[in-house]
């Protein structure tokens, strides 16, 4: 199996894992390429199998010589399963991330993973950036995600590991057509991909090419701290593909619903989390705050121009309006 790892090198780096095809098939693969990595790895205590698992993985970070972060944790409430879940897996390594220094998060996504999610955004109504939202590499605040694996299939993976006798687990959950995610795979992505993969790896290079084409402008032209400042590109697609971009870096998934607000009301809060202004020149996005600002601080951000909705994140931070000048 043919990849190439050297943009992850000299990093720190951290795989996120689960004992499954994927993440054992990818364990495998940065071993051989001396790749140095850590592992970390969820428990939900929802499957008897998730304790075999666990072993599994302290059995191979022992083995190899890794560190090895487990949380285990029980939900009280099963709903909206998928979400939560990775709500609570991301949190966890972005916390280890933090504490540790880790520079990148691989994680194992696959074609098939990059097929179901571009079918789950097609059935809900999308567009060429969250149709093909699974790229190679993700930037979020302080480190970036890494997916080696987007154009090699399951089945490819599942025959390199028999093929070299790794051990791995079959999740039992992931038939359970409960699950949106495991309805496409099923019906859908698992059997275009069996016969259609070649094809469909060539349609999602072209595509990102396409979006590359493009030349979205989605770089802040003002960034301190969590507060960016983008250029107004005086179209409602480009404007919304660079704040529905940031918010993602933040943890925050724009629905269709919220695009077509954020463009209606111009100032908006989303989620209670971040605050959104659309200027005449320029697009402003900020973490929401709830201090009270004095009132010369009010007319100061006043007569400079500052939205409303931003100005108490800058009183916040207390960030000098000189900084602010574009």
């Amino acid at each position: 199996m043919n990849l190439d790892f050297s943009a992850i090198k000299n990093q720190k780096n951290l795989l996120a894992f689960s004992a499954g095809v994927d993440s054992v098939a990818l364990f495998f693969l940065l071993l051989e390429q001396n790749i140095s990595f850590d592992i970390a790895i969820v428990d939900y205590n929802l499957r008897a199998q998730s304790k075999d698992e666990i072993s599994y993985a302290e059995e191979l970070a022992l083995k190899y010589n890794k560190s090895i972060f487990i949380q285990d944790i029980t939900l009280k409430n099963n709903s909206n399963f998928e979400k939560t879940a990775r709500d609570i897996r991301y949190k966890f390594f972005e916390e280890i991330i933090l504490e540790d220094s880790y520079e990148i998060l691989i994680t194992a996504h696959q074609l098939n993973d990059k097929l179901e999610w571009f079918l789950m955004q097609l059935s809900k109504g999308a567009g060429l950036v969250e149709l093909i939202g699974f790229n190679e590499f993700e930037q979020k605040n302080n480190y970036k995600i890494y997916k080696p694996l987007l154009n090699i299939t399951k089945d490819e993976l599942e025959n390199y590991l028999k093929m070299n006798n790794h051990k791995y687990f079959i999740d039992e959950s992931n038939f359970d057509e409960k699950y949106k995610r495991n309805f496409f795979r099923h019906n859908f992505s698992n059997l275009f991909l069996q016969n259609f993969s070649s094809g469909v790896k060539k349609s999602f290079e072209y595509l990102q090419n396409d979006l590359n084409s493009l030349n979205i402008q989605n770089k802040p032209i003002k960034k301190i701290e969590e507060l960016e400042i983008f250029l107004n590109q005086k179209d409602d697609n480009l404007n919304i593909r660079t704040i529905d971009l940031s918010l993602k870096k933040r943890g925050v998934l724009l629905s269709s619903a919220q695009r077509n607000e954020i463009l209606k009301q111009k100032e908006i809060t989303i989620s209670h989390k971040i605050n959104i202004s659309i200027l005449e020149n320029y697009i402003w996005i900020a973490p929401n705050c709830s201090e009270t600002i004095d009132k010369k601080s009010k007319e100061k951000y006043r007569t400079n121009k500052i939205p409303k909705n931003i100005r108490t994140y800058i009183f916040c931070k207390n960030i000098d309006l000189k900084m602010l000048m574009i």
